[in-house]
């Protein structure tokens, strides 16, 4: 056989990016097909049609590698991928699969580059397309930044399409009838006759012949999936209570564990007495683990109570231990030892400030915990020949590469079987319980071992949403806005997080003023500046990562001078707005809002706006204020994703964002006192009560040019809009998160 041939089989290209002529570096390489992991993995009688199908007797699985926490993940690959194979959701089986190079997530090279998702610019494009060399090259499988509908719009479609063809290439050598005369439909080819060959029958023909890869998209025209509403895979399980999560996992001999750590991150463990935990009922062993201590048990309430009662003696915390200091060093970071960036730095701002007179305002957004609701776990089985992890995770190769450190072996030997999340919210692109798991079972060895964190242990350990404040300095004149001089503060977000996986980040944090410095508002005078400040507690990406802060910030202020102009707040908005798209959005929502109608007393309406992962996104909150304090009556969201894939898991997708962004701004924090996180379980940061939640009516747009993705993008005005609300009900500007210091709410 050919090494063509060879090479044809046992790999798949898909996609391309235009990579400039000036960016010659890795071209070769990025050209060259990525191995199909499935072959490893599958009989004799089985076909893997590219990394995402695989076709035997027993049915038809589609690989969905971009990790489901509740969000519809695996149901929307799964629905791209069945659009161009003509099968029904009912056909399938969805599988994250194995993790692997041939994952990689494009849309990743989006939000990389640091230019704004408005530059279409050669530059910007260039840029843009050296990142997603690099991302390939460096295989990044990762779940994040609402990337997976951008990741897999065509990407899996063109899978979808070249098993079609492939199997009907199979059916043609099996029959003699010309390619041309079959056709497909439902996970069958169909001959002229009428006569429908089953894909699963044709499977093994299909596995003995080169993929067909020159295939063409169909017109939407014809779609029969994407952008109508599907019955998602998980609803029947959990509607009914039957969902497996990985907390769930049960294996034969496994044993149950669960740890306490520092509670002053990063600090030593001293000293410790375990023995009170030693002698509890169900308790198998007390084991040391990396800055702490591990109670396996026979179940993890026994392991707990163990562990509970080790008496630790813990050093200090590495950052300040009180929250004073905290915000003391991000006041500090306001000068120009400390700039991080400054992307945007439009007209004369120092001239226009120096005319006067200036509107000023300091913002403020504390740390917030993940608490997704499932509890944290990872199960870790080491034996002589393999390693096999079964976790939730965003990030399942940084995790196969870690638990191979850790038990010395080879990657290659790790297998990491990603489970169904109940919640993430960013918390699963950490990996601490895993590493922790690893060292657990690396001590007992064959032994399944299940790690868990209690609720205490999580929360208190959790990598936390950023720590933020803004200055904003500004001018109106004649009825606009003039002048916006924002300055954000912050610690590097992408440091601290790569930092735990051992790897360096060069050049300024762009999180540090995402969601500020690119908004498509023509300010005559406008800078946005990046300070970052010093390392203080750990911290990670939180839904919206550094646009959960600066969409408050910004907005919140734009609002304030818009006010001080005495202009309309939506009227003024949408003159300041030059992108189309953009200023789409805010009309829908004005549409939807009847925004402009006399409100009734004590009622208030604010609206906010915020363009980030490419999305543009705009909110109206409209509030009363009764006897006993603030109520959220409605919420109109309007946003652009260029294409909704699903318009009900879109609604649901949009509701539990601003629901969450809603929750968090008037009533949670994470807050430190020696050292240690003072919020233990829900009842310290409660989200939104039911009672609270407002009417949320949600309208998607298609007028951009790009697919962009859904999860993220309602977060960071939410805040901004009822902030803005509330000044309109009452007078009062809240600048500051969680509001419920400043305010009451029913």
């Amino acid at each position: 056989m050919s090494r063509v041939g060879t090479i044809a089989r046992r790999s798949f290209l898909i996609g391309s990016v235009a990579v400039a002529g000036g960016v010659a570096f890795g071209a070769y390489a990025y050209r060259r097909p990525v191995p199909n992991p499935l072959l490893d993995q599958i009989g004799p009688e089985s076909a893997a049609i590219t990394p995402y199908v695989r076709i035997d007797a027993g049915g038809i699985t589609l690989i969905t590698p971009r990790a489901d926490s509740g969000q519809g993940a695996y149901s929307v690959q799964a629905a791209l991928i069945a659009e161009e194979l003509d099968v029904t959701l009912d056909q399938i089986t969805a599988d994250p699969g194995l993790p692997g190079p041939a994952y990689y997530n494009t849309a990743l090279a989006n939000d990389a580059a640091p230019f704004a998702a408005t530059d279409d610019g050669l530059v910007a494009n260039s840029a843009r397309g050296f990142m997603d060399v690099m991302i390939k090259l460096l295989g990044l499988q990762i779940t994040g930044g609402s990337t997976t509908v951008p990741d897999s719009f065509e990407k899996l479609r063109m899978a979808g399409a070249v098993a079609r063809e492939t199997l009907k290439a199979a059916a043609a050598r099996q029959t003699g009838i010309p390619v041309g005369d079959l056709r497909t439909q439902d996970g069958a080819v169909l001959l002229p006759d009428g006569q429908a060959l089953p894909y699963t029958t044709l499977a093994p023909v299909a596995a003995d012949i080169d993929p067909v890869t020159d295939v063409t998209l169909r017109d939407p025209s014809q779609w029969r999936l994407v952008g109508r509403a599907v019955t998602r895979l998980d609803m029947v399980a959990k509607s009914t209570g039957t969902q497996a999560y990985g907390i769930d996992l049960e294996l034969d001999g496994m044993v149950h564990a669960t740890v306490r750590t520092n509670p002053r991150r990063g600090g030593a463990m001293l000293d410790f007495d375990a023995t009170a935990a030693e002698t509890m009922r169900g308790v198998r062993a007390v084991l040391p683990i990396t800055g702490g201590v591990a109670v396996v048990a026979d179940n993890t309430w026994r392991a707990i109570q163990a562990v509970n009662a080790i008496d630790i003696t813990w050093g200090d915390a590495p950052y300040p231990p009180e929250m004073d200091a905290h915000w003391a060093a991000l006041e500090n970071s306001f000068d120009e030892s400390a700039r991080d960036s400054r992307r945007r730095d439009d007209g004369d701002v120092d001239a226009a400030l120096a005319k006067g007179p200036v509107v000023s305002a300091t913002y403020r957004a504390p740390y917030l915990a993940h608490a997704p609701l499932e509890p944290i776990s990872a199960t870790v089985q080491v034996t002589p020949d393999r390693v096999d992890v079964w976790t939730g995770t965003q990030i399942p190769r940084f995790v196969q590469t870690n638990v191979a450190r850790i038990v010395n072996r080879d990657p290659d030997q790790v297998f990491v079987h990603v489970q169904m999340m109940g919640g993430s919210f960013g918390h699963r692109l950490e990996d601490r319980v895993v590493r922790e798991a690893a060292e657990i079972a690396a001590q007992l060895p064959g032994t399944p071992v299940k790690l868990t964190y209690s609720r205490e242990e999580d929360m208190t350990h959790d990598d936390t949403r950023q720590i933020a404040m803004a200055r904003g300095r500004g001018t109106v004149r004649d009825g606009r806005v003039e002048t916006m001089d924002l300055g954000i503060a912050m610690p590097s977000i992408i440091a601290s997080q790569m930092g735990r996986q051992g790897l360096p980040v060069p050049g300024p944090d762009m999180q540090i003023v995402a969601g500020a410095w690119d908004q498509p508002m023509r300010i005559p005078n406008c800078r946005v500046t990046g300070y970052r400040a010093p390392e203080l507690a750990p911290i990670s990406s939180w839904r919206s990562v550094g646009a959960s802060t600066n969409g408050f910030f910004h907005d919140v202020f734009l609002d304030e001078l818009i006010h001080a102009a005495g202009a309309d707040p939506m009227e003024e908005r949408l003159r300041l707005c030059w992108h189309d798209p953009s200023r789409k959005t805010l009309e829908a929502v004005a549409e939807m809002s009847n925004w402009g109608a006399p409100p009734a007393p004590g009622v208030g309406r604010g609206v906010a706006f915020c363009m980030s992962f490419g999305v543009p996104a705009a909110e109206v909150i409209e509030v009363t204020q009764t006897t006993d304090g603030i109520r959220i009556d409605n919420v109109w969201a309007a946003l652009d994703v260029g294409r909704v894939v699903d318009p009900v898991n879109f609604e649901n997708n949009v509701q539990g964002g601003v629901v969450w962004a809603l929750g968090h701004a008037i009533n949670s924090e994470i807050t430190y006192a020696d050292g240690q996180v003072e919020q233990v379980n829900y009842y310290d940061a409660e989200g939104m009560r039911m009672y609270q939640a407002p009417n949320i009516m949600v309208r998607g747009l298609e007028n951009g040019d790009q697919v962009r993705g859904v999860g993220e993008p309602m977060v960071p005005p939410a805040a901004a809009a009822l902030s803005n609300a509330i000044f309109a009900a009452t007078g009062q500007r809240i600048r500051e998160m969680p509001m419920n210091r400043f305010i009451d709410f029913v």
